[in-house]
């Protein structure tokens, strides 16, 4: 039977650490067959939109670097291709634990399949996929409560709207993303029931661009924001920061995701229009895998990270946060209402 566990407190804003910091593990070439095996640490597979999204990814490498400095051992983290199979995320994954690697972690849930082939043939390596379930003895699968934290985005939201008017802004329509809408637009009816949702998804298909895509993004805020959307929540990778730029511009708020957008040094020019961000703590997870493995520990079987964790959460770092009537207490409120199980929050519409 698969196991069902929830890690103990994980260091809330791991996945803020680090984003900032030049290429400290490099990306590894495939050293091929020949050789002996090395005894190697972490090694990450990056999802589409790759290092440099300010989102996922980066928080992603946060963790990866956070374990280098913490273990000193090598580290690797790989780019994805355009366009590329799942045979070539198999090789990819599967010259990563004959080089040593170990754990290998596949960042996104496009490495499913991939992950459950090379996982059987390396029954002695530790995988590791984020936001998908992989049944293996030697497979941790990373998942959130991404729902969680869209509610508390949802209800700043619903208090820092003027106009009764926000928007989401999804990357692709997949049933991960719907958790994200699903969570935010509960937050925002819970707390206001008059202000209006306008949901958009920018692809039906990761191939088509949705999640590295800024142009897109940035359209479809714009389009939000001519309907009175005055905040905008994306759920997009690499394509929010499109997002993020249309609602600086328009001088509304926009609300990042995934990491503490904010604090992002490519992102600085537009800071002072991102409310909030909802926080999913990638890096954590990562670290947490590499700890467990690095123990003698390893992880297995599916490890839910949620709000009684830190494992998701709400960033607070805009002082402007402080500025919007109610926020704050409401936030507050909300985080406890979910913690306790009195706000069951939703995973689709």
């Amino acid at each position: 039977m698969r196991r069902i566990s929830k890690l103990t407190r994980v260091a809330v804003g791991v996945a803020s650490l680090a984003l900032a910091a030049t290429a400290c593990g490099g990306t590894s070439s495939d050293k091929g067959d020949s050789g002996a095996k090395e005894d190697l640490g972490l090694a990450i597979a990056y999802d589409i939109g790759g290092k440099g999204d300010q989102s996922f990814n980066d928080a992603a490498y946060a963790g990866l670097t956070k374990a280098k400095d913490e273990y000193g051992y090598k580290t690797a983290d790989v780019e994805p291709t355009e366009g590329e199979t799942d045979a070539d995320k198999e090789q990819r994954l599967a010259s990563l634990a004959r080089q040593g690697y170990d754990p290998v972690i596949g960042v996104g849930f496009a490495y499913g399949p991939a992950m459950k082939a090379v996982a059987a043939k390396y029954p002695d390596t530790t995988f590791g996929i984020v936001d998908s379930v992989v049944e293996g003895d030697n497979v941790a699968s990373l998942v959130f409560a991404e729902e969680q934290a869209s509610y508390l985005a949802g209800v700043a939201a619903a208090k820092a709207t003027k106009t009764k008017t926000v928007g989401f802004v999804g990357g692709v329509d997949i049933p991960l993303i719907h958790k994200f809408q699903a969570g935010f637009e509960q937050g925002v009816k819970d707390t206001d029931a008059k202000v209006k949702v306008i949901p958009q998804y920018l692809t039906q298909t990761a191939e088509e661009g949705g999640f590295s895509s800024p142009d897109k993004g940035k359209a479809a805020a714009e389009g939000q924001i001519e309907k009175n959307a005055d905040v905008v929540y994306q759920a997009a990778g690499l394509s929010g920061q499109g997002v993020i730029e249309a609602a600086a511009k328009a001088k509304v708020w926009a609300i990042g995701v995934d990491s503490d957008q904010y604090r992002q040094e490519a992102l600085a020019a537009y800071k002072d229009y991102i409310l909030t961000s909802a926080l999913k703590d990638v890096g954590g997870a990562v670290y947490a895998l590499a700890k467990s493995v690095h123990d003698d520990k390893p992880l297995t079987g599916t490890q839910v990270f949620d709000l009684k964790v830190n494992g998701v959460g709400l960033s607070e770092s805009n002082p402007k946060m402080a500025e919007v009537a109610g926020l704050t207490d409401a936030v507050a409120k909300a985080k406890e209402g979910i913690i306790d199980g009195s706000i069951k929050v939703r995973t689709e519409q």
